[in-house]
């Protein structure tokens, strides 16, 4: 809507008094002394000169965004009512309001991204924190249940591949009751998730517990390990007898070659202790496994003991990979929403971070934001973040899935006993890995 205030023309420069133009003077001779720049804007203020003073005022919120007396003068610039002592200390529950501030600068500042963004496409792949592969720090512990929860196979940008085989081979019996009691599929089962780090397996581990609308407990191996004898099997087995207890309840175990490591290569006779009590709960022997689901994941899963990957406890294998094109987009979309961006040119960054782990992609964000935030505090003028920023730090990050598939190459040539590591092998020959 127009602004039907009547417009008063301001003072000109030239109009300006003595005490002003020594201030311009000083302020241009030190532009970091913030005091000496609001005393600046609080005369121009007073002097009619409201265009002139949010300059200034706008150059101390650059520098000082949280500065009480700046806020205030640049509410009296603008014209608003000056905010009271309570407001004042109240603190700013959702931050600054991005979106107000765009809408405020729709004419002035150019778009976000390049394109407008497609209707149908999700904006969000993962949280920043499970983008690493390594555990939501909020998740349960081996006693506590988080309650089934609104996260679905949907809520994961692209990854087609690994939905359609998780639907198949896990989702579509668990939906199915009848034709679940009509061939009689037992209501329990076990998934092993493998693959480079920070590709969002406990992410996906989630999605699955959301779709069964079943709870879910996390587990580590410090939330098992024990220093006194016999604790470490204790815990193993309060883990899954809580789990019983709230079924339909998945569990999920995290970096299971620490829980589960190779009995051959384990020296301490506790941990052996442990996984055979681990291998005893899968089994479900004097208890019900029905309606618990256990879904694992690991980055070498040849480190894990071979007996955990026998039919009737994780006898299903799914690899995950590096998001592919449709994920990646929709991971560096979540992970720039709440920053400040304009002109991004999503399309080109997406091809030049093939490969990129979700972990990589959040880092090239935040390198970015590094990169404009050290440039604003230099210059003593805020920019926004743009694709210079964002492909530089690409450039400058080395994808840190290139170590894994080093090794994960020469396992799958010459370690893929039963074809266990065909999908990998697949992977490597159709990207040239090999």
């Amino acid at each position: 809507m127009p602004d039907e205030r009547p417009q008063t023309p301001e003072p000109s420069a030239a109009a300006d008094s003595p005490l002003i133009r020594s201030l311009r003077t000083a302020v241009e001779a030190a532009p970091r002394d913030l005091p000496l720049r609001l005393h600046l804007a609080q005369l121009l203020i007073d002097a009619g000169r409201l265009d002139a003073a949010v300059a200034e005022v706008a150059a101390v919120l650059g520098q000082a965004p949280g500065d009480a007396q700046a806020r205030e003068l640049m509410a009296r610039a603008m014209g608003a009512p000056a905010a009271s002592p309570a407001a004042e200390q109240a603190p700013r529950a959702g931050g600054f309001d991005w979106a107000a501030a765009e809408q405020e600068v729709e004419d002035v500042v150019p778009p976000r991204f390049v394109a407008a963004p497609d209707e149908g496409h999700k904006d969000e792949f993962e949280a920043p924190v499970a983008a690493d592969g390594g555990g939501d720090p909020g998740a349960a512990s081996a006693w506590d249940v988080d309650a089934p929860g609104s996260l679905r196979l949907a809520d994961v940008g692209g990854m087609q591949e690994v939905k359609d085989r998780l639907e198949a081979a896990f989702l579509a019996p668990m939906r199915n009751p009848e034709l679940r009691r009509l061939y009689g599929k037992s209501l329990r089962g076990g998934l092993l998730l493998y693959g480079p780090p920070g590709c969002g397996k406990t992410f996906i581990a989630r999605a699955v517990a959301g779709e069964l609308g079943a709870a879910f407990v996390s587990v580590s191996i410090n939330d098992v390990l024990d220093m006194w004898m016999g604790n470490s099997e204790r815990n193993m087995h309060e883990v899954f007898a809580t789990a019983r207890r709230r079924a339909p309840c998945v569990v999920f175990l995290d970096e299971l070659d620490a829980l589960g490591a190779k009995r051959s290569r384990t020296l301490h006779g506790g941990m052996r202790n442990t996984v055979n009590q681990l291998l005893t709960e899968l089994d479900g022997v004097g208890n019900d496994n029905e309606g618990v689901f256990v879904l694992a994941a690991t980055n070498v899963p040849w480190d894990v003991d071979l007996a955990l990957r026998r039919p009737g406890r994780l006898d299903r294998t799914l690899l995950v990979l590096p998001p592919d094109r449709p994920a990646r987009e929709a991971i560096l979309r979540y992970h720039l929403s709440e920053r400040p961006i304009a002109s991004i040119d999503l399309g080109r960054l997406v091809k030049i971070t093939d490969g990129f782990s979700g972990a990589d992609l959040a880092h090239v964000c935040e390198s970015a934001a590094e990169a404009a935030l050290l440039d604003s505090v230099r210059t003593g003028s805020v920019r926004m973040i743009d694709t210079r920023d964002l492909l530089a730090a690409a450039k400058a990050i080395r994808p840190s899935t290139e170590a894994w598939f080093a090794t994960a190459r020469n396992v799958a040539m010459f370690a893929n006993e039963g074809g266990t590591y065909d999908d990998l092998l697949t992977y490597l020959r159709k990207t040239g890995k090999l």
